[in-house]
């Protein structure tokens, strides 16, 4: 039974294919999901920005020049305090941390798959997780239920 297919990517109720590594379903336990890190051209942005601003304030601050400004430059400087803010909203928003597929295979924890994409990542990681249900219910797709549900009134 075939839960999910892309090009590179695909599980079934027996196998789970990924850049050419298969993994059996029933073998692969305490899946997880996590964020990947911060794009590094981001992290390394913020970083810059924020440290340059903060050695214009200590500067400005020995020198005591901060009382002899006028109103444009205090507004200048403020406006340039945002600047790291900016840039670790559009890094987030432009370049994404990945989503991740986290298990246990064979006894070792290891990264299983990983995509800027969650739509796609939602969808492969629903898809194996319902293969390890058929798998664990032994091929069935649903349990066999013998009763009726209680919430369903009595047939006449």
């Amino acid at each position: 039974m075939e839960f999910y297919r892309k090009p590179g990517v695909s599980v079934t109720s027996e196998w789970f294919t990924v850049a050419g590594r298969r993994f059996p379903v029933t073998e692969l336990t305490q899946l997880r999901t996590a964020r990947g890190p911060h794009d590094p051209l981001t992290v390394r942005a913020v970083v810059v920005t924020g440290g340059v601003l903060v050695v214009i304030g200590i500067a400005f601050g020995y020198t005591g020049e901060f009382y002899r400004l006028n109103a444009a430059t205090y507004l200048a400087l403020g406006a340039a305090a945002f600047v790291p803010v900016l840039l670790a909203f559009l890094g987030h928003r432009l370049r994404p941390p990945t989503w991740e597929l986290w298990g246990r295979y064979r006894g070792e924890m290891m990264l299983l798959f990983s995509s800027d994409q969650e739509r796609q990542f939602g969808q492969l990681s629903r898809a194996l997780r319902r293969a390890q249900e058929v798998a664990r219910y032994g091929g069935v797709a649903e349990p066999v239920v013998t009763a009726p549900p209680p919430w369903e009134p009595p047939a006449h």
